[in-house]
């Protein structure tokens, strides 16, 4: 804390004190009843007590939850401008390489029903599903260009101190972050020995079992706040073959 601003609490802490002083002074001045003036200020003096659990319980937790919705709000927009710039194309290479992908492909349907018993069923299926992806089947070149032109969004990302209060967005990040590393520092990305693509399959396995839950906690989000931004979720499914980003039977 700056040293003069808290040589200036101090200052009016005690100038506060010397104004009550002086008042009590001048209330026994004018009616000399010392009994009056320890009645009220001990009544007063309790009610310090349940002031101060008002103040700190009540109204302190109060505006607490009021700061974090609003963070939340915010870090929601981040977590959204992420899908739009890396999330979603991550999503459709899942979709593209997973050998186990059609188990969440046929599960993961969303439409007008989704709810929060289907939300929790898509979290109990990808916290079962087995995440099998080769990284010698990957285009590790075209993965890699990808990851290096959005590298400086994922830095500008980052240095949002709004993240820090999402734990799992903040892991995801750092995952997609440490990928893009792997992939830069390799200049060849061909003819890699099997231990190395073992090693780069787990890099991109660890982002995928964050990247989906974060993606339905994200739709779940727009689905209750956003519905308009939803109905976009649900014409750009990268889930769904037949989805697609026109409107169409509008009149229904």
């Amino acid at each position: 804390m700056n040293k003069k601003f808290l040589d200036w609490q101090i200052l009016l802490g005690f100038a506060l004190i010397c104004l009550s002083v002086i008042f009590y002074v001048i209330h026994y001045l004018i009616f000399r009843d010392p009994h009056h003036i320890f009645i009220y200020l001990l009544g007063d003096l309790a009610f310090v007590f349940v002031q101060v659990l008002l103040v700190t319980l009540v109204l302190e937790r109060f505006l607490y939850l009021r700061e974090k919705q609003i963070l939340l709000q915010k870090l929601n927009m981040v977590i959204g401008a992420f899908f739009s710039e890396v999330g979603y194309e991550l999503l459709k290479i899942y979709n593209q390489y997973d050998d186990n992908s059609e188990e969440i492909t046929k599960f993961i349907s969303l439409d007008e029903a989704w709810d929060k018993k289907r939300l929790v069923n898509f979290k109990n299926t990808i916290l079962k599903h087995k995440f099998l992806i080769d990284a010698k089947k990957i285009d590790l070149v075209n993965l890699k260009n990808f990851l290096k032109s959005k590298r400086y969004f994922l830095l500008r990302v980052l240095e949002n101190p709004n993240i820090l209060e999402h734990e799992t967005f903040t892991n995801l990040l750092w995952a997609v972050f440490h990928l893009t590393e792997e992939l830069l520092y390799r200049e060849n990305l061909t003819n890699l020995p099997d231990s190395d693509y073992e090693h780069l399959s787990n890099d991109i396995v660890r982002i995928y079992k964050i990247l989906f839950e974060e993606w339905l906690k994200y739709v779940e989000h727009l689905r209750k706040s956003y519905p308009y931004l939803f109905s976009l979720v649900l014409r750009t499914n990268p889930f769904n073959p037949e989805a697609s980003v026109i409107v169409k039977n509008e009149g229904k």
